[in-house]
């Protein structure tokens, strides 16, 4: 967990940069971009047109990340008519920005069932899927110390109408063509036993892989989503089933110089930081994140919407 001590270092070695790149850096996280990406992995079906809206790390809390602004995500994502909105967990705030919320005039946390509601208006005719991330396991002390959920987040868009995958799958079809998106269980879901945070941080996870792609029937595509990008390195033969993997949680470092990630929460460094990631043939798409966590700016890693083009086109 990040002192308030460290927190208010890291602001005043920004603000030692300059005020021009501190005052952006403040305003950087009231930006909205939409990225793109056409991916057609070696296993999708080219005339299997699919259109993915990826809505990763929220960090709902006040002012930052407050309900007018997930209004206008929301609507932002609409337009886009996409088919299915993924949702990649941490929709609360880490503690750190809930410290930070104490200290500005109208910060507060923003009760769960407020912004799932918000959540619950986005539209898609193949509908809302959505996973859990580390920041909705570490938010319920309770959870922690009886290692297991129900989740408030969780609970909280279930009661909106969200369905939350917890290693579970959905067989969906879009035009009489058949695909599966899987949801992994967190993987940073526990903290460690002994109630040390190091790093790289030995995290208990509540995902299973192999139990999740067991669930799979058919050869149809499936498209996996999971909150950290680490799986990515360490499905091994399983991924081979996978046609597309979707993260979020690195907030693509969050503050990025010239492409250099200074902090990176991932066991691979900056390995897989941010962006379409193509490894032995199997694809990764890490999205930028919405909302901010430790500190409360943003520097070279703006907020982002995801959009993915599956089909008709050639990726390696």
């Amino acid at each position: 967990m990040i002192s308030r001590r460290t927190l208010l270092k890291g602001l005043l070695a920004l603000g030692a940069t300059g005020v021009s790149v501190g005052g952006y850096a403040l305003a950087e996280p009231f930006r909205l971009n939409v990225t793109r990406y056409p991916v057609t992995p070696p296993s999708w079906p080219a005339s299997l047109r699919l259109r993915l809206a990826v809505i990763a790390d929220l960090h709902v809390v006040e002012p930052w990340m407050g309900l007018d602004r997930v209004r206008q995500i929301v609507a932002r994502t609409n337009a886009l008519s996409p088919d299915a909105v993924l949702l990649l967990g941490d929709y609360v705030p880490s503690h750190s920005m809930q410290r930070w919320a104490r200290f500005v005039p109208g910060g507060r946390v923003v009760a769960d069932d407020e912004w799932a509601t918000e959540l619950s208006r986005f539209t898609a005719p193949l509908g809302i899927h959505a996973v859990l991330g580390n920041h909705d396991w570490w938010d319920d002390i309770a959870v922690q110390h009886r290692g297991a959920g129900p989740v408030p987040a969780g609970e909280a868009l279930e009661r909106a109408g969200i369905k939350v995958y917890e290693n579970e799958v959905v067989r969906l079809t879009k035009d009489g063509a058949p695909f599966w998106i899987a949801g992994l269980g967190d993987q940073w879901a526990f903290w460690p036993r002994d109630g040390v945070r190091r790093h790289p941080i030995p995290y208990i996870g509540a995902h299973d892989l192999a139990a999740t792609l067991a669930k799979v029937s058919d050869e149809a595509p499936v498209i996996l989503m999971a909150h950290e990008p680490d799986i990515f390195a360490e499905m091994g033969a399983l991924g081979s089933r996978i046609a597309l993997t979707v993260s979020g949680h690195t907030h693509g470092g969050q503050v990025s110089l010239a492409g250099f990630t200074p902090v990176v929460p991932s066991a691979y460094g900056s390995r897989y930081v941010y962006g379409h990631i193509i490894e032995a043939g199997r694809h990764l798409v890490v999205s930028g994140g919405l909302g901010l966590s430790g500190i409360p700016l943003r520097l070279g890693s703006p907020p982002e919407i995801v959009v993915i083009e599956l089909g008709g086109g050639v990726n390696a």
